[in-house]
């Protein structure tokens, strides 16, 4: 197994790092204004590296070369655009093990789940290089003798990228290279709590882009405060804008785009829930839930945090979930034998025991953990606790492996209570009726923008589109027809004949003098 140094050398990572790449092969080194700051692996609490943080001189100018790019770029035949992506993909699956562990090192998760994290990356670089090819407009019957109809779509310009911390390479993806095929050029503005995974990414991109003879398709800025994200924002020679992240910062940055009359796709906060019936395989079920619950520390949108379980097998079903969660092994997640990881800072430790208090406040009953563990690095015991639906600790989304078990009576009384939510990611039903879980996917069911049945909120794969309703945002991304969002759309009409007929039979007879 390699060092950490080692995989960092392999990702080109130095003790110091700049902060902006304009996608030209090379990092700018001005001295930026912001001033340096360090990425931390949460689960020592120890320095990994420093970064310069990107200065608004330097975000100028990596918006500079990127709309010099596009002017290039649009006009590449998507297929070819594809062959970019496929090269990028397949260096990803030669660094896949390397950029894993360093997604586990500066984010925390599990090295399993930072491996399967780049694997998304391979994933969506494959479903992109199809869509490709596949990038269809139609042709529409058009009412006048002699004309043909059709629709096309061509790229945006600029796809601004903003990702979050639990996710730090996978989500760039999902929009980068949707949209690089679609004919636009990429800024990404990563967490700052996570900018080595953002650094090692873009040291790939400079790889493949060089190869493939085009620069500034994928830029990347990573300042140290707001200063930079509040110009890309604002910023309208960027008109789309996709961001990850909580719902109170994505509402504020839909409110900055539309006054400016951009376009976003919003991927906010998940209050997702599961419900378990009195038919459901109890084997998956119990599973799904650890799984959901637990993965990444609970730090998913589409964790699993409120569980309702018919009252039949409620007191079954929580006696193995309990023993379940006695075999959770926590540490540091480079190590295949520890399960679960830290969270990633110490704010989000604070806000577990302020969610924590707030439960015993409102007697809430702690079925298991509740604790924050002793020691270096910043783990929490993952924790069961019976609540009520409509307490507003639970209507909440707390970012911190904290599941919440509720009991119902009948599964019209649980989609309400599971819909009662303000949020709506993804949602799970367990059951062997057809009936529920006909009921379920139905209009009546489940109001999230995943509905799964027999497998858990969380793990959605490539293809389908993902995102969800309400306060999650409404934005989609990774499959179905999502790419039409980094794209407009242009309706044409072609006259082909020798006459010039007006629509809906209007007639419009023009002598001009002289004919």
């Amino acid at each position: 197994m390699k060092s950490n140094m080692d995989v960092l050398k392999q990702l080109g990572i130095k003790s110091h790092n700049a902060g902006a790449s304009c996608g030209d092969g090379d990092w700018l080194h001005t001295p930026p204004a912001d001033k340096a700051f360090t990425s931390y692996n949460p689960a020592t609490n120890q320095p990994i590296a420093s970064i310069n943080g990107c200065s608004v001189m330097q975000y100028e100018t990596v918006v500079a070369k990127s709309l010099a790019a596009f002017q290039r770029w649009r006009q590449v035949p998507a297929p070819k655009r594809g062959e970019m992506i496929h090269a990028l993909g397949d260096l990803l699956r030669q660094n896949k093990a390397a950029l894993g562990s360093l997604v586990a090192l500066e984010m925390g998760k599990s090295k399993r789940e930072g491996e399967g994290e780049v694997q998304e990356m391979i994933d969506i670089a494959d479903f992109a290089v199809g869509q490709s090819r596949m990038l269809y407009g139609l042709t529409l019957p058009s009412e006048r003798y002699q004309h043909r109809m059709f629709e096309q779509w061509h790229p945006l310009g600029i796809t601004g990228v903003i990702t979050a911390f639990n996710f730090p390479v996978a989500v760039w993806a999902w929009n980068a290279f949707i949209a690089a095929v679609c004919g636009n050029t990429v800024i990404w503005k990563p967490s700052p709590k996570t900018p080595l995974c953002a650094i090692a990414v873009q040291n790939l991109c400079h790889q493949v882009m060089q190869q493939s003879g085009y620069e500034g398709i994928f830029s990347v800025v990573i300042p140290s405060d707001n200063t930079v994200a509040e110009k890309l924002i604002a910023d309208d020679r960027v008109p789309l804008i996709s961001f990850t992240g909580s719902t109170p910062v994505g509402r504020y940055v839909n409110e900055v785009v539309a006054k400016r009359l951009g376009r976003t796709i919003l991927e906010l906060g998940g209050n997702n829930g599961m419900i378990i019936d009195e038919t459901a395989n109890l084997d998956l079920a119990l599973t799904a839930v650890v799984f959901g619950a637990i993965g990444t520390a609970g730090q998913r949108c589409t964790t699993t945090r409120r569980v309702l379980i018919q009252h039949s097998i409620f007191d079954a079903f929580i006696a193995r979930l309990k023993q379940a969660y006695q075999q959770i092994t926590l540490g540091d997640p480079l190590d295949d034998r520890n399960i679960m990881g830290p969270l990633i800072d110490e704010n989000a430790v604070a806000n577990f025991v302020h969610a924590i208090d707030e439960i015993k406040a409102l007697g809430g009953e702690i079925i298991f953990g509740g604790n924050v563990l002793k020691g270096p690095g910043f783990y929490v015991e993952p924790t069961i606790v019976k609540v009520q639906n409509d307490w507003p600790i639970v209507q909440r989304e707390t970012f911190a492996p904290i599941l919440y078990v509720i009991s119902y009576t009948d599964l019209p009384t649980a989609i309400g209570m599971h819909n009662a939510v303000t949020q709506g990611l993804s949602s799970a039903l367990f059951t062997n009726s057809l009936k529920n879980s006909e009921y379920f996917l139905s209009a009546a069911g489940s109001d999230c923008g995943i509905a799964n049945i027999n497998i858990g909120t969380s793990g959605a794969e490539i293809g389908g589109a993902f995102g969800g309703e309400k306060e999650t945002g409404g934005g989609r991304e990774a499959g179905s027809d999502s790419w039409k969002a980094y794209m407009r759309r242009q309706t044409n009409t072609i006259n082909w004949g020798d006459a010039l007929p007006l629509a809906q039979g209007i007639t419009f007879d023009l002598k001009v003098k002289g004919q």
